[in-house]
């Protein structure tokens, strides 16, 4: 990450980043505004990060689609970036209105350079002088989120969860830590739950969370924020506050692991309610035929989740799930890798969710999957495969059950409660090792 100014900082900085519903029309806007100019009048340097108004990046595509079922990405990316560029625009006009200077700038204005990966590109490095020199002039930045620029020039969006990545590779460039200054994530709920409290209804805020649990929780569906915005506040240790676009309540921090996080063995629960299994049967089981079969799928820009692999002699069957929304394009990939071995068989199976329990107080904690394991048992609910990581476990089952396994899992470890989050039915390893 490039941070071109080594001034010491005279006033905190501030990212402020408000999503599609947050902005979703001119009252929410001129809202959001006054939120930011008390921001400013506070005498913090601000930055807003803005994502497109509502479902404008949706209409945006379906525009595309009435011209064309295949349109270019190039072209998709000169296409969507539009609806933050309105965004900005007309958050700028709200804080004039307030008595705020503030100026409005694109991915490339701000010097936000990327891969030239269209619609799912990486952020390589920000050259922040322009940025700094506005914040040096009294105004407020209001950066265009889900965009950059590619080396040739080219616009390019970030993907999912773009504007969060925005915002807090901002806040890493502009060394906001050093500032006394924070990165904060509003959204239209009060901060990171337990659970989604839309599908559990005694689901509670937690205060804090670790940069490594947030991070597996959003790789196992929960939606807040997004795997690549916590790596990026991982790696430069950015603070990070979830917190409601609409009140003035506190959220939740996202920061690095303490002790204290390690009381409690689960902090969440979370549920990827629609994933496909796609199974390469009856393929050759020798050396680097894995390194075959995934390669392709990378280069498809396709994120695979659990992955299992079973032998029998001189044959082996390698399974893995995927979002539906990406089934399509890792059909017709594994297609053409099992045309590569010359041999196999495909097939594909829909309707399945995964179940996941996750907290760093699983690396001292005994007794963490059988009590998740023998919930779900009580609640027959089938379990299809297992997947552990050092601070993770995850149940592949049917669609049907997903939800009620959810709050099954959830209930188990008492994250609805008041109290220790379950620490009553799990033992403690003084040994530390995981022991699950």
């Amino acid at each position: 990450m490039a941070s071109t100014s080594s001034t010491p900082p005279t006033i905190p900085i501030t990212v402020m980043k408000f999503g599609g519903t947050s902005v979703a029309d001119c009252d929410r806007i001129q809202r959001c505004a006054e939120r930011v100019a008390r921001t400013r009048r506070a005498g913090h340097g601000v930055v807003v990060v803005v994502s497109a108004m509502g479902h404008a990046t949706d209409e945006l595509i379906t525009l595309a689609e009435r011209i064309t079922p295949a349109p270019s990405k190039r072209e998709m990316d000169m296409l969507m970036s539009t609806g933050e560029q309105v965004s900005v625009a007309l958050m700028a006009m709200a804080l004039h209105t307030h008595g705020v200077d503030a100026v409005s700038l694109t991915g490339g204005q701000m010097g936000i350079r990327t891969t030239d990966s269209h619609r799912s590109a990486r952020i390589r490095s920000i050259v922040a002088d322009r940025i700094r020199q506005e914040i040096a002039a009294g105004r407020v930045v209001v950066a265009a989120g889900f965009q950059g620029i590619a080396e040739n020039g080219d616009i390019t969006t970030l993907g999912r969860g773009g504007s969060d990545t925005t915002a807090v590779a901002l806040a890493a460039a502009l060394d906001v830590p050093r500032t006394g200054g924070v990165c904060e994530i509003y959204t239209d709920v009060d901060g990171v739950y337990t659970a989604d409290p839309r599908l559990v209804p005694n689901a509670r805020k937690v205060p804090r969370i670790s940069y490594e649990e947030m991070l597996e929780l959003a790789a196992q569906g929960a939606g807040v924020m997004h795997t690549r915005a916590v790596m990026f506040g991982e790696k430069y240790n950015v603070p990070i506050h979830v917190r409601h676009s609409l009140r003035p309540d506190e959220g939740t921090m996202i920061r690095e692991e303490s002790t204290a996080m390690e009381d409690a063995p689960v902090v969440g629960a979370a549920l990827k309610a629609d994933l496909g299994r796609v199974s390469l049967r009856r393929i050759p089981n020798e050396i680097g035929v894995q390194g075959t079969i995934f390669e392709a799928i990378a280069r498809a820009n396709i994120m695979v989740d659990d992955i299992v692999q079973t032998e029998f002699g001189d044959l082996a069957n390698i399974s893995f799930t995927v979002e539906h929304s990406d089934l399509a394009d890792v059909k017709i990939v594994a297609g053409k890798v099992l045309e590569q071995l010359g041999t196999g068989e495909l097939a594909v199976e829909i309707g399945l969710a995964k179940v996941s329990a996750v907290g760093a107080g699983m690396k001292s904690h005994t007794g963490v999957a059988s009590t998740m394991f023998t919930a779900l048992g009580a609640a027959r609910i089938p379990i299809q495969n297992i997947t552990t990581s050092e601070i993770k476990i995850s149940c592949i089952v049917p669609k049907e059950h997903g939800n009620r396994a959810l709050q099954v899992v959830h209930d188990a470890f008492g994250l609805g409660t008041d109290g220790n989050g379950g620490i009553g039915t799990v033992g403690r390893s003084e040994a530390g090792a995981v022991g699950r």
